[in-house]
């Protein structure tokens, strides 16, 4: 299991998370604010099987607006997640 952390300005958030669902992806919200430009953010938490990872960031590409100069449609740590459980 891999969780996701995916970065996206604030203006896409609600896009993504909508799509995400429809693909019967669990994600989690939380507001954030970038340290350099103090842009609103909102910072994401997806929970997905390795095989599902490739299928997240198409999603990311294709529901984020297009990037201005020198931004990035998301930024997405992938880290391991041995354990989970639903409480």
């Amino acid at each position: 299991m891999k969780l996701m952390i995916i970065i996206v300005r604030d203006s896409d958030g609600d896009n993504v998370i909508r799509e995400l669902v429809k693909k019967e992806y669990r994600v989690t919200r939380m507001s954030s604010t970038g340290g350099f430009l103090r842009h609103g953010n909102v910072t994401l938490l997806v929970g997905a099987e390795e095989e599902r990872v490739d299928p997240v960031m198409e999603v990311l590409r294709q529901s984020c607006c297009p990037p201005e100069a020198g931004q990035h449609r998301a930024t997405v740590f992938v880290v391991d997640m041995p354990y989970s459980a639903k409480i």
